[in-house]
C-alpha cells in the first residue's frame, strides 16, 4: 500500500485529491498537512469524507511526511520547491500540482513567477507529468510536475496536429474557458457569487502564466517556436474547462483530421475523441478524469477548430496527480479514477 502525503489538504485540488484517494485499492492517506488547521479533523472541514478520511491535519513540514512514499503539493506556486530537495534526500516522490518544476528554463520561470527559484538543478530532472506524452518517463521520474489545468485542455487538443507538423505554428490562437474553481478557495471579491453569477469575462490577456507553460510543451512536442496567443476567461460555474483552439493549415491539405485524432488517441483511456460534428460539453467530463475532444474544418477551409474538455479539478490537477501516481509506482494507469462523469 502506498503512503500518499499532501501538503495543502484544503483547498479544491487537496480535497479532490482525498476524494479520489479514499477509494484508491493501492494508496492510503497517511498526512494531511495545513498550516492554519493543523490538529482539527479532515472530515470536520469536509464532511463529504466522513467514514472515508480519518485523519487530522498536520503541520506543513519535512519531518511531517517523511514517512510518505508520494507526497502531493497542494499549494500556491514557490512552496513545494522549497522542501523538495530534502524529501527526495529522503527517498519520497514528489507530485507538483503548482507550478514550480513545470517550466526548465529557471530564467523563465523567476519572469512569470516573480522570485528567483530555489532548486534550479531541479528543474532538469523533473518530468512533466501529462502522460499522454511522457508516460515511459513519468515510469521512473521522483519528482514530476502535474501540468496546469488550462495547460492540459489546450495540448492535447493540439497535440496530433502539432506532432505531424500539419499547422502553421506561428499563428495558434488558443480561446479558454474556466470554472472559478480554477481560482482556488480563497475569499476574493472578484470570485463572490455575487461577482461571477451571470457574468462572463476575459482576464490575464496581457500575458497568463500558462502561456510559457503551453508554448514548451509545443515546441517540444514541434521541434520548432510556436506562437501563440491564449486567453483564459472566468465563467459563471464551478467546475469544468472549455478550450478552443484555431489554427491554419500548410495549405489546403487533404488530411483526414477526423481519422487522424482517433489514431492519435485510441489507445489513451482518458481521452476520448468524439464522432465528427460533435461539440463537447463540459457537464460530460464532470468529476471525471476525461479529456473529451471534437476537431472541425469549418467550411472544409484551412482553418482547423479543436474542442477540449475537462474538469479543471480531476484531469486538470488531482485526477491527473493520481494518473502520475499510479504511473510512477507500477500501478495500472486508470487505478482509482475510473469514475464516470456526473450527470447532470
Amino acid at each position: 500500500m502506498i503512503r500518499a502525503g499532501i501538503v495543502g489538504g484544503t483547498g479544491y485540488t487537496g480535497v479532490e485529491l482525498l476524494r479520489i484517494l479514499a477509494n484508491h485499492p493501492e494508496a492510503h492517506i497517511h498526512t494531511v498537512t495545513s498550516r492554519a488547521d493543523a490538529g482539527k479533523r479532515v472530515d470536520e472541514m469536509y464532511p463529504n469524507l466522513r467514514g472515508f478520511v480519518n485523519t487530522v491535519f498536520d503541520e506543513p513540514s519535512v519531518k511531517s511526511i517523511s514517512a510518505c512514499d508520494v507526497v502531493f503539493f497542494a499549494t500556491p506556486n514557490g512552496t513545494a520547491m522549497r522542501m523538495a530537495e530534502a524529501l527526495l534526500e529522503q527517498g519520497v516522490k514528489i507530485i507538483d500540482l503548482a507550478a514550480d518544476f513545470r517550466l526548465s528554463d529557471p530564467t523563465i520561470w523567476e519572469r512569470w513567477y516573480g522570485e528567483p527559484h530555489v532548486c534550479p538543478d531541479l528543474l532538469r530532472e523533473a518530468v512533466y507529468g501529462l502522460p499522454e506524452v511522457n508516460r515511459d518517463r513519468i515510469r521512473t521520474a521522483r519528482l514530476v510536475a502535474n501540468p496546469g489545468c488550462y495547460p492540459t485542455a489546450v495540448q492535447l487538443g493540439l497535440l496530433p496536429l502539432v506532432e505531424q507538423q500539419l499547422i502553421q505554428m506561428d499563428g495558434i490562437i488558443a480561446d479558454a474557458k474556466s470554472g472559478v474553481s480554477g481560482a482556488g478557495r480563497k475569499a476574493e471579491i472578484p470570485m463572490l457569487m455575487s461577482e461571477t453569477g451571470e457574468s462572463f469575462k476575459a482576464y490575464g490577456v496581457k500575458g497568463h502564466r500558462h502561456l510559457p507553460e503551453i508554448r514548451q510543451g509545443l515546441e517540444q512536442a514541434s521541434g520548432e517556436p510556436v506562437g501563440l496567443t491564449f486567453v483564459a476567461h472566468l465563467l459563471p460555474m464551478i467546475r469544468g474547462i472549455h478550450a478552443t483552439m484555431y489554427a491554419k493549415l500548410h495549405g489546403h491539405q487533404a488530411v483526414d483530421l477526423q481519422n487522424l485524432f482517433e489514431a492519435h488517441y485510441r489507445n489513451e483511456p482518458f481521452v476520448d475523441v468524439l464522432p465528427a460534428g460533435s461539440h463537447p460539453d463540459t457537464r460530460n467530463v464532470r468529476g471525471s478524469n476525461r479529456c473529451q475532444i471534437a476537431v472541425h474544418r469549418p467550411q472544409d477551409g484551412d482553418t482547423v477548430v479543436v474542442l477540449s474538455v475537462i474538469d479543471n479539478l480531476v484531469k486538470g490537477a488531482a485526477g491527473q496527480a493520481v494518473q502520475n501516481m499510479n504511473l510512477m509506482f507500477g500501478l495500472e494507469e486508470t487505478s482509482g479514477l475510473r469514475s464516470v462523469a456526473l450527470y447532470p
